[in-house]
């Protein structure tokens, strides 16, 4: 179960750090493949802050990455990339789903009804991922 598991969180972590790599240094590639929104699409202080969020996110959610692979191979130190990855996924899901439903509410365009459902999707996964990984990580680290 450890080598599926592992598998899932690879495979959504990477799609994650991947996108947002490529949203922040290629930008228009990103919008392309659709995984970021077209800046035509949406309000210009949210196509800002989106790409700011990419930044950050590049720097900082390989770690769940690290937690799949580690996952994969049945090292003892997953538990550590995964409590850790699993922190940062999950303000990174809860964060966009927030700025998402508050812009909404006030009228800021976020970009198409499709891209919303699809953002909203992929983030409560990525959320969905990173609390079982936390949950999975803390009896690891108990034992």
């Amino acid at each position: 179960m450890t080598i599926v598991w592992g598998i899932v969180v690879l495979a959504l972590a990477l799609l994650a750090w991947a996108g947002q790599t490529l949203a922040w240094l290629a930008p228009p590639t990103a919008e392309r493949l659709s995984l970021t929104d077209a800046e035509a699409d949406v309000d210009p202080a949210f196509y800002a802050d989106v790409r700011g969020e990419a930044r950050w996110d590049a720097f900082s959610l390989w770690t769940l990455v690290v937690a799949g692979v580690l996952l994969i191979v049945d090292s003892p130190a997953w538990p550590y990339f995964g409590l850790v990855g699993g922190g940062m996924f999950l303000y990174f899901a809860g964060r966009g789903i927030s700025t998402r439903v508050a812009a909404m509410r006030r009228g800021i365009r976020i970009g198409t009804p499709s891209d919303v459902r699809i953002a909203f999707v992929a983030l409560s996964l990525w959320g969905l991922t990173a609390a079982i990984t936390i949950v999975a990580s803390v009896p690891e680290l108990q034992g």
